[in-house]
């Protein structure tokens, strides 16, 4: 019987300089170390100095930075820390966001009509979720221009979480990610960069979810460590010139790409 083929090897990304947004933990923490693990440099950010600190000092080769996705001059002092640390910014990942727990702490078990979400929560939630992928692209985009090359992977949810009862104004939010990152990939074009949404395809246990969540449930929710993989390919020279596409790491554990 012939021998079944070997998986793709996990690529090499020496070289690579890679900033990923909301590193401190959960997904962003997780693609940081992924990306770290396979030599790329990284900076991790997120909105307060413990926290950064205390993540980059887990995960060899990575820098935390403070950085505020919300605002503007925030972001333009990050990402202006970001390219003198590393001399430049060949991938982006844009993952900061706030979760449905910020609105309704009980979300999971006690939805809540989007008539019982109040005018500053749901700002809140959009200027981070939205605002904050649009501000951090925009303000790496023109060192990538003239490059003549980058990556940008912005981090979405399944469609059906976007529509699911009682999740305003999260749900919004990610349908309003995914149509700005089509725009971007279709702004894009012919540039260099590519753009692309990955996102876990389930259920992931993150800091989003509620601590009512019986643990029995838990444990059937994904690891967040599956966003490695497909992090560091769309950040390798293997994913050269894909654009605009809806990554799903569930199926890229099962059917990897060369």
């Amino acid at each position: 019987m012939p021998r079944p083929p070997d998986p793709p090897a996990a690529p090499v990304l020496e070289g690579v300089r890679a900033l990923v947004t909301g590193g401190t933990s959960g997904l962003g923490f997780a693609m940081s170390q992924a990306l770290a693990e396979a030599r790329a440099r990284v900076v991790l950010t997120g909105r307060t100095e413990q926290r950064v600190q205390d993540a980059a000092t887990k995960i060899t080769r990575a820098t935390g930075l403070v950085m505020d996705v919300r605002d503007e001059r925030s972001v333009s002092a990050g990402v202006d820390r970001a390219l003198a640390v590393l001399g430049g910014v060949d991938v982006l990942v844009n993952n900061a966001g706030l979760g449905m727990r910020t609105v309704n702490p009980d979300f999971m078990t006690e939805p809540a009509g989007f008539w019982h979400v109040s005018p500053d929560g749901f700002r809140d939630l959009f200027a981070t979720n939205v605002l904050g992928y649009f501000l951090v692209a925009r303000a790496i985009v023109p060192y990538m221009l003239e490059a003549g090359r980058g990556k940008i992977v912005n981090i979405a949810v399944s469609e059906t979480t976007m529509r699911r009862r009682g999740f305003t104004p999260y749900g919004p939010s990610r349908a309003a990610t995914d149509a700005l990152s089509h725009i971007m990939a279709a702004d894009l074009v012919g540039t260099g960069i590519d753009v692309n949404l990955l996102l876990p395809g389930g259920a992931t246990r993150t800091g989003m979810t509620p601590d009512s969540v019986p643990n029995d449930l838990r444990a059937t929710w994904l690891d967040p460590a599956i966003m490695g993989p497909p992090i560091c390919w769309l950040a390798s020279h293997a994913s050269d010139g894909l654009t605009d596409q809806r990554i799903v790491a569930t199926d890229f554990a099962e059917h990897p790409l060369p």
